[in-house]
């Protein structure tokens, strides 16, 4: 049950669409009831787990952090948590030795969608982007030691009678180069183990990390053959921890002087941007803003080498997102009748913006896109959703509002030793100009490696024994 209690000192300030109070909602969280990820809780305490972390730069944030060794990151992520009042600002309190402890936030948007994950400032403290009544935290552990409690707060917002209504708005929308992930057993930075042929991708900021299992922060990447694949975001990469490119300078959490919709990798690459490296000082090999697993590479798009991929940030538009059941691997039709072309295909766990329902005499479908349709029954969640009109206006209008990065630029820009893989004998290594080495080990586009000892370095940097 939350109790309210009396939050006295700098806190202060007014919210943009009600009057602050100082009255706050102070719950304590139940470490136990966290879903873990390179975290174990036992005895009432939490503490780094010994494997399964991903990699950040140490120092988190801090210029000094650059060049330095990766370290390990462990994800620690609670229930929501129901408000009795809208709120635009949580605080967040720990005890315990762990000095690096830290904690994210998020907050339930209007249509369903959840915000990305705030991570709290110096004061612990975190300023969602629109009032909301449902609220997560999740603790981020890295270093040593051990947090024994962790309590967070929430300022209501007096006269305020909920989140706003939702206002409709295509789903940010960048061009940017994507690359395979591979992988196969390790982990992702969500913990999920990766399978042969998985269907999933990794972007480079923890912000939009799908929690285990969930559709949270999915993506649409459509490649140059037309194929789309709708897959959750399960990982974090390629080459930065802290890039959420796709976010506006204000919001976006390093790198603030590039333009919006431009990856560091990709500036980095291009045009030499902070000396050619990424945040963790290794000379970028190509420009990628994305990773894609090798079933949503190979089998969903039909790409055979690193491509240039158009990706809308689903989670950033004003449709909510319903879930593609899990055991579904789904084909998207060009037309609502199974028997039309497949254009593409929703990954199981992934999440679709579902626009209407159409029912024929073939069956029903979901619309989720313009001239793409699913069957109703692999989207067991989309509940009530208005029919579609003959031709969907909606749609149309959000497919020619997508906004383009101002960067863009066409795949010819890139050298074509860039995206050659070059595949030899195992036991005779050998690297090409994109940074891929094959054989006793590979290193991957987005900088991962692997080899028969074991051994694992994801995207991000991470290893894994």
């Amino acid at each position: 049950m939350a109790i309210a209690t009396t939050m006295l000192g700098a806190l202060v300030g007014a919210a943009p669409t009600a009057a602050a109070d100082t009255t706050w909602t102070t719950w304590p969280v139940d470490l136990a009831a966290g879903d873990a990820v390179g975290v174990v809780v036992d005895g009432g305490t939490a503490r780094l787990a010994d494997e399964g972390t991903f990699a950040a730069p140490a120092a988190e944030g801090s210029p000094e952090s650059a060049g330095a060794p990766p370290i390990p990151i462990g994800l620690l992520t609670f229930p929501a948590h129901e408000l009795p009042d809208p709120t635009t600002r949580v605080t967040a309190q720990i005890s315990g030795d762990a000095p690096g402890a830290t904690v994210d936030v998020r907050g339930r948007r209007a249509n369903g969608n959840w915000t990305e994950w705030v991570p709290a400032d110096a004061t612990g403290t975190v300023e969602l982007p629109e009032p909301t009544r449902h609220v997560q935290g999740r603790l981020v552990l890295s270093g040593p030691g051990e947090v024994d409690e962790l309590t967070l707060s929430a300022q209501p917002l007096r006269g305020a009678e909920g989140a706003p209504e939702a206002v409709e708005a295509a789903p940010l929308s960048y061009r940017v180069f994507a690359t395979r992930e591979g992988l196969v057993g390790g982990t992702t930075a969500n913990g999920h183990v990766i399978v042969e042929r998985d269907h999933f991708v990794a972007l480079p900021s923890r912000r939009a990390l799908s929690p285990k299992g969930s559709h949270d922060y999915s993506v649409k990447v459509c490649a140059p053959n037309g194929r789309c694949a709708f897959a959750p975001v399960w990982d974090v990469g390629p080459w930065n921890t802290r890039d959420d490119y796709w976010n506006p300078p204000d919001v976006r959490q390093e790198w603030k002087d590039l333009p919006q919709g431009t990856p560091e990798a990709q500036a980095a690459y291009r045009d030499g941007y902070n000396g050619g490296k990424d945040q963790f000082g290794r000379t970028v090999k190509n420009p990628a803003g994305i990773d894609l697993a090798d079933g949503t590479f190979w089998d969903d798009l039909g790409l055979k080498d690193n491509s240039w991929v158009t990706v809308e940030y689903l989670w950033t538009g004003s449709v909510r997102l319903s879930r593609v059941a899990s055991d579904a691997t789904a084909a998207v039709y060009a037309a609502p009748d199974p028997a039309s072309e497949i254009v593409g295909i929703a990954a199981g766990d992934a999440g679709v913006p579902v626009h209407c329902r159409l029912v024929t005499a073939v069956g029903e479908f979901l619309q989720i896109g313009l001239n793409q349709f699913l069957d109703a029954a692999v989207v067991p969640d989309a509940g009530d959703v208005a029919p579609c009109a003959a031709v969907p206006e909606q749609v149309t209008l959000l497919a020619a509002a997508a906004p383009v990065a101002a960067m863009d630029r066409t795949p010819t820009a890139v050298p074509p030793a860039a995206l050659d893989r070059t595949v030899v004998a195992a036991g005779d290594p050998a690297v090409d100009e994109s940074g891929v080495t094959v054989g006793d080990v590979t290193i991957s586009a987005s900088g991962a490696s692997t080899g028969e000892s074991g051994v694992t370095i994801d995207a991000s940097g991470v290893t894994n024994g």
